[in-house]
């Protein structure tokens, strides 16, 4: 099996900063794409960022600019850097891998982390 571990919420003002992490362990034998949901209250989970294995990058428009996603592959971990916060960046953010496990070399698995919270205060 995979886990996924996040790090990193917590509660800042508009104009602050966080950066998440999420390290990824278990039977791994490769990760292709990574990345970062948010899903706020009543509403469905959305794309914030992601990075595939070459390092190729897609940011949802609301966060572009802002938010820096990055990739460390020797620790199969991902981070999420996050400028210029404001209140509607508020949301439980989950850490998304797509992985293709050593008992399983031809299948590509999605696993998602725990959540974790970030919430802006204006």
């Amino acid at each position: 099996q995979v886990q996924l571990v996040e790090s990193g919420g917590g509660l800042v003002q508009a104009g602050g900063s966080l950066r998440l992490s999420c390290a990824a362990s278990g039977s791994i034998f490769s990760i292709n794409a990574m990345g970062w949901y948010c899903q706020a209250p009543g509403k469905q989970r959305e794309l914030v960022a992601t990075v595939n294995s070459g390092g190729t990058t897609k940011y949802a428009n609301s966060v572009k600019g802002r938010f820096t996603i990055s990739r460390d592959n020797a620790n199969n971990t991902v981070y999420l850097q996050m400028n210029s916060l404001k209140p509607e960046d508020t949301a439980v953010y989950y850490c998304n891998a797509v992985v293709t496990t050593k008992q399983a070399k031809n299948i590509m698995y999605n696993y998602w982390g725990q959540g974790t919270q970030v919430t802006v205060s204006s």
